[in-house]
């Protein structure tokens, strides 16, 4: 009689408990789950240090990217500024995030960056403030796109790694650095997004 109620008031509590996780896993909607992977709530300041709200490219399709200019992976400027070019008619945009947090591969301050990227590679596209990409002063967008529904938990490995975001803000899919710009696992993504 005894083991039977200690049963009962065990079963009683691991329900209530189970109960209750299945409320909270109710309670988290898809439009939740895709806004917690959203840039729109996220503001960034461009490579001469002015602050943009990543809400201004709405209806835009985006590849976020983190550079550096003396990197193996340098060279995907070139790969970079080409899809910007053929794509930007259709409402396309690059946003290029330089930073230092792999080998000391972007040493120079923007104004340098920013040099170096017209000199060498005729970069039209949007470049930021050089923040950090990893660690524990990664910088918020990057703390969402490396912690989210949509592309999971993971850091950033090296320069060079790509995320595209829909027209309505939301991470869609990620590339790791040696994903080419040009790649046609890159191309098609960007060619469905701008479709849609």
């Amino acid at each position: 009689m005894k083991m039977k109620i200690i049963f009962i008031l065990l079963a009683s509590l691991f329900g209530i408990t189970l109960l209750g996780c299945k409320s909270t896993a109710q309670d988290i909607s898809e439009a939740g789950l895709l806004d917690s992977a959203n840039i729109y709530k996220y503001k960034v300041l461009d490579i001469d240090k002015e602050e943009i709200e990543l809400a201004e490219y709405e209806g835009k399709v985006l590849l976020i990217v983190n550079v550096a200019s003396k990197c193996g992976n340098t060279p995907q400027y070139e790969g970079l500024e080409n899809i910007y070019r053929k794509y930007k008619p259709r409402g396309f945009e690059i946003l290029a995030f330089p930073c230092n947090d792999f080998g000391q591969q972007e040493p120079g301050s923007n104004e340098e960056i920013q040099n170096f990227c017209t000199l060498n590679y005729d970069v039209t596209f949007q470049l930021f403030d050089k923040i950090t990409v990893k660690g524990e002063s990664k910088a918020p967008l990057y703390q969402m796109l490396t912690n989210n529904p949509v592309t999971g938990k993971s850091d950033i490995r090296w320069n060079f790694e790509k995320f595209l975001i829909d027209r309505s803000g939301n991470v869609v899919r990620n590339f790791g650095s040696k994903t080419k710009p040009e790649n046609d696992k890159i191309i098609s993504v960007i060619d469905s997004l701008l479709n849609n």
